[in-house]
């Protein structure tokens, strides 16, 4: 059975899943896609979390974790996949279309969330490839706002081309229905491209080191200070694990949703 096929074919819900219609498909580039999803009535979710989505197999569905790029107010579910040719899922994945049916799980969960930070001042979401996805999803709720007087997303990348949603994320969000007042004053955007010339090179860690991270229009401290700083981190298992370390060694404590700390990893990504 052809891709096409397969993605055209009649899906049935059941336990674990129910069946959505991809409403709209964006290719970034030759390996970078985002796309939307109907949002069942009854799907409830934080900001920040992740779902399982999927479509059939031979003999059971291809299912994969995916974070979901939507704030939890949205109409519409909306993810960002990496393309890999002879992926079980995302080869067929990439080639979806609006219309075409797919399988989501009906249990979203994950530590990506607001309520698994301590109460802070500074926000810093450290992403690197696909790892913006949550952090899309956060950055476009009027919650985090409320709670954080400054966020900074960084986004580190290979190829310029990588750098998903970048207008919206330099524009501070404008014309965002519910944010884009307190985007404008309170949310900093840090894209950083390694392979490539752009305005910012260097990784994540070399942004901290020589105190780009910590530049204006940011006020504070030109470090973290676990006394005011709230860390997430979303990515390659490299840079989380460097980035952890380092952060524990500075004082801080790593949070989950039963016991709040300083800064969060997605466990269920990482391992």
């Amino acid at each position: 059975m052809s891709d096409r096929a397969a993605a055209a074919r009649i899906l049935a819900p059941s336990d674990a899943l129910t069946v959505e219609t991809v409403r709209s498909v964006l290719h970034w580039n030759a390996h970078l896609f985002s796309f939307t999803i109907t949002r069942p009535p009854s799907f409830r979710f934080r900001s920040g979390e992740f779902v399982m989505i999927g479509m059939p197999g031979e003999r059971r569905p291809l299912l994969r974790a995916y974070s979901i790029a939507s704030p939890a107010w949205a109409e519409e579910l909306e993810f960002l996949s990496i393309k890999v040719p002879d992926g079980p899922l995302t080869s067929q994945l990439q080639r979806v279309r609006p219309g075409d049916q797919l399988f989501l799980g009906r249990k979203p969960t994950g530590t990506l969330v607001a309520d698994a930070l301590l109460p802070g001042r500074r926000l810093f979401l450290l992403s690197t490839g696909t790892g913006l996805a949550p952090f899309m999803s956060l950055v476009r709720d009027p919650d985090i706002y409320e709670r954080f007087n400054q966020i900074v997303l960084v986004h580190s990348v290979r190829q310029v081309s990588d750098l998903a949603y970048r207008a919206d994320l330099e524009s501070h969000l404008a014309g965002d229905p519910l944010v884009q007042d307190q985007a404008l004053l309170q949310l900093s955007y840090l894209p950083t491209v390694t392979r490539e010339p752009f305005r910012t090179g260097g990784r994540i860690d070399t942004l901290i080191a020589d105190g780009t991270m910590f530049r204006s229009p940011l006020t504070g401290p030109k470090h973290f200070d676990p006394a005011t700083d709230r860390v997430m981190l979303c990515g390659s298992m490299t840079m989380i694990r460097a980035l952890a370390a380092q952060l524990e060694a500075a004082g801080f404590a790593e949070g989950s949703n039963a016991e709040p700390g300083h800064y969060v990893i997605e466990r269920a990504f990482v391992g």
